[in-house]
């Protein structure tokens, strides 16, 4: 199929409230690599109070925010949870950042209280003394090469038997103690990693891209792009945190 016959339209959620890290940027990024395509790209922003129709998305986008603004986010979800598990059942693309990821599980329990979650996936996160901050790199079996980021949260989030995201080269991922970082559950990516996250791993990106084209049209040829520069900003960060 001609590239400009194919469409591709991300539902942005709750950007009023999951706006912390500048996590919009993963949006620019998407919108960006179809555009140089010739792939027509759409996004749209769903904020409080809007009615979210899953059937028409191929990439939902949750990013992170305080805790208060977690729990706001989780009462509007849970009101369509089933629609929400329907679509990611079907293969539906997310990737969802920080509070995002949090928000995927059955529970983040802080000292607050517990915010009950989304229950997407198998998954639970836990606030523990101290926080996680520092650049993070990864190798993970999606792409090619390194994953980078950084990372700021509270929480311990523990994947039980789901598949992590990567393995932590630097940094320290879910927990600080298992050594692996995210989860993956068909195609949702749940992660800790900020940056924004798309713009420094192209690679990644086109994954996203090519797991909702697929879905959509039964084919994900994506056309080369010349990521030299997007490449040589990953190896830098590869190269001042992992030691050879």
């Amino acid at each position: 199929m001609n590239q400009k016959n194919r469409k591709i339209i991300i539902g942005h959620l709750y950007p009023d409230l999951l706006n912390l890290y500048g996590d919009r940027g993963n949006i620019a990024c998407m919108m960006q690599r179809c555009k140089w395509r010739g792939i027509d790209a759409e996004t749209i922003e769903f904020n409080t109070g809007d009615t979210i129709d899953f059937t028409k998305l191929d990439i939902v986008l949750l990013g992170g925010g305080s805790d208060r603004e977690q729990a706001i986010v989780c009462r509007n979800l849970l009101e369509i949870q089933s629609e929400f598990k329907a679509y990611v059942e079907h293969n539906g693309v997310v990737i969802a950042v920080c509070g995002g990821y949090q928000l995927l599980g059955k529970y983040y329990k802080t000292d607050a209280g517990t915010i009950e979650g989304l229950n997407l996936v198998d998954i639970y996160t836990e606030q523990e003394e101290g926080r996680l901050i520092d650049n993070i790199v990864l190798e993970s079996e999606l792409v090619d090469m390194p994953v980078v980021g950084f990372e700021n949260h509270g929480g311990r989030t523990y994947i039980n038997d789901n598949k992590p995201f990567g393995r932590v080269l630097y940094g320290s991922g879910n927990d600080g103690k298992s050594g692996y970082e995210g989860v993956v559950y068909k195609n949702v990516i749940g992660t800790y990693l900020h940056g924004p996250l798309l713009p420094k791993n192209p690679q990644l990106c086109d994954y996203l891209l090519s797991k909702a084209l697929e879905r959509k049209y039964g084919s994900a040829e994506l056309a080369p792009l010349d990521d030299s520069k997007e490449m040589q900003a990953n190896e830098y960060i590869v190269k001042r945190f992992v030691k050879e």
